[in-house]
């Protein structure tokens, strides 16, 4: 766990005036700069805690013992398909999906937003040079920078050692499995941040967090979308579930270009739409902010 996962976010913006002097100021004209700049500090940071973070290998080790244990009952034989899935590549969907899962700790980027508005800390963070949810993007792929490739390291080896090789996988895929996985974990920080910043209006956006959390574990995370009725996948595909978690773990276990491109393409609209709604919301949450008087 991150030393400033739960302190506030002015503390990695203070790191970050210490650790990179005047950068802050000197690229507050520079579109994207100052961003870096916090990036770079908070992953300079969580790399001194790197020991803490691999304490929750065990949990990670735990689940996905036991749905390999659940999915190798449920093989009745090796060739048999479940949704068009064999066994190696139903387990190693699910290792996928929960590497994410447990890498990004998505869950802070809720708290944090909640936090700061609950606890009045926001009035202070909106005046200073960066927009506030660029800044919780910056820091939050700050820490899941050192966290998912740990976790991808351990289920990678975990994979191998219980499961075997993933069938038809290729290297040269990497690259593009890659990019969509970057693409699902911020568009799912995008969302989060979204339904934080309801806290401008409600007492606590918590019961949200944890349907939008549910709904992201149980379809798409556990189970892939083609396990479910045949009704149901249009109307899932529509939702984040196809972008954030579905998607780079189905190309990861059976990569197809067309497939790439779809998911990519979907992933395009759906950060755009997300970042369009967060700022929206950010600009109606500081409006309501200042007619209150802070």
């Amino acid at each position: 766990m991150s030393r400033y996962e739960n302190s506030g976010v002015s503390n990695a913006g203070d790191m970050a005036k210490r650790r990179f002097p005047g950068r802050l100021c000197r690229g507050h004209g520079i579109p994207g700069r100052k961003y870096g700049v916090i990036y770079r500090s908070v992953l300079m940071e969580n790399l001194q805690y790197v020991a803490n973070m691999a304490l929750g290998f065990f949990g990670y080790f735990v689940f996905i013992y036991i749905f390999i244990k659940l999915w190798e009952y449920m093989y009745r034989t090796p060739e048999e398909l479940i949704a068009g899935y064999s066994k190696e590549q139903m387990i190693w969907y699910v290792m996928m999906t929960e590497m994410m899962w447990f890498g990004s700790n998505a869950s802070a980027v809720g708290r944090q937003v909640k936090t700061d508005i609950r606890g009045g800390n926001i009035a202070y963070l909106m005046n200073k040079p960066y927009h506030y949810t660029l800044y919780i993007l910056a820091k939050y792929t700050g820490e899941w920078s050192i966290r998912l490739p740990m976790y991808a390291g351990l289920a990678v080896v975990i994979g191998t050692v219980m499961v075997g090789a993933i069938p038809g996988f290729r290297l040269i895929t990497v690259p593009a499995m890659a990019l969509c996985i970057l693409f699902g974990l911020t568009i799912n920080a995008v969302f989060k941040i979204c339904i934080g910043l309801l806290s401008f209006w409600i007492e606590d956006a918590t019961p949200f967090q944890w349907l939008y959390d549910k709904l992201i574990l149980v379809v798409g995370t556990i189970f892939p979308i083609e396990i479910f009725p045949r009704a149901l996948q249009p109307f899932f595909k529509l939702t984040p579930i196809y972008t954030v978690c579905y998607g780079p773990a189905k190309l990861i276990v059976d990569f197809q270009p067309a497939k790439c491109v779809e998911i990519l393409a979907a992933q395009a609209v759906y950060l755009a739409a997300g970042c369009g709604l967060m700022f929206f919301v950010y600009r109606k949450g500081v409006k309501k902010l200042y007619v209150n008087g802070g």
